[in-house]
């Protein structure tokens, strides 16, 4: 039995730098994608540690009256658990900023008590400033919620930030596949002549060109998506085997969700071109009637 021949070339040298552009789209589409999942994980699992959080700080307080202001506060209806931070855990707290040495000896210190309030507990921070007030210690309460909130409004304009990337890269890759198609259709003028004569209708044509793009659009969101797994994976194996704390930053891994995305960015790539394609080509030949 024969081979088929078929309408449209098999291989086209011209489509590579598509393949090239589509396949650079999609490996920054579906970081882009990632990171934005990973940067609003790390924060609302940030978010979720401070909420409730307190620190008071009793600049004048020996350790014996830290201790009592301690007990005071942990009598305080709400308050879950009032801690004293010894000498070790405030040095620890300074290293950051001032280095292992920390501050010289001569410099008094503030006594520093960790408040943890009962879920759903509020206006705890004005409560302890009263409370302390009215037992006479000169204090200064920080509830770390107020910290949270700056947290979540950031976090918002980083995910908008994010999902306008994407938006751009998908409208990029759709408006370069459309020109790409309209460049093989008039390429291909003879060919599209010649079906034309035979009786082929607009929709078996634009078909061809459909089944042509959806297969470069899904093998080139498979090389991006394969490029984007790659980076993800460098990136988590350069945290782990640094040890260093990530804090806020984005810790990309790998789960179900990221994993979703990375087999989706082909599939989406490839619908987008078959669309792109049959549009073009549909309006084209409208066009020329």
């Amino acid at each position: 039995m024969a081979k088929e021949t078929p309408l449209l070339p098999v291989e086209d040298a011209r489509e590579m730098a598509l393949f090239f552009v589509v396949g650079a789209l999609c490996f920054l589409a579906a970081l882009a994608t990632l990171s934005a999942k990973s940067t609003y994980g790390a924060a609302r699992s940030w978010t979720a540690e401070v909420e409730g959080e307190l620190t008071v700080s009793l600049p004048d307080a020996d350790r014996r009256g830290a201790e009592e202001a301690r007990q005071l506060i942990e009598a305080t209806e709400g308050v879950r658990e009032a801690r004293l931070l010894s000498k070790q855990e405030i040095d620890a707290l300074l290293e950051p900023n001032f280095g292992s040495r920390g501050l010289p000896e001569s410099l008094p210190l503030p006594q520093l008590i960790a408040v943890t309030a009962e879920p759903n507990t509020q206006f705890m921070g004005p409560t302890l400033e009263r409370r302390l007030t009215e037992a006479g210690y000169a204090h200064a309460v920080d509830e770390h919620a107020d910290w949270a909130g700056d947290v979540r409004r950031m976090l918002a304009i980083a995910r908008l930030v994010a999902l306008t990337a994407v938006a751009l890269l998908a409208s990029t890759a759709v408006a370069v596949i459309a020109f790409a198609t309209h460049a093989a259709l008039l390429a291909r003028r003879d060919i599209v002549d010649v079906l034309h004569l035979a009786g082929a209708r607009d929709r078996y044509i634009a078909g061809l060109f459909e089944r042509r793009f959806w297969l470069l659009g899904l093998r080139a969101g498979a090389v991006g998506a394969l490029l984007a797994l790659g980076a993800a994976a460098a990136m988590i194996f350069g945290v782990h085997s640094s040890g260093a704390r990530s804090g806020l930053l984005p810790v990309l891994s790998l789960d179900i969700v990221d994993l979703l995305i990375l087999v989706l960015t082909p599939v989406i790539a490839g619908l987008a071109a078959r669309i792109a394609a049959r549009v073009t080509v549909i309006r084209s030949l409208k066009s020329v009637m």
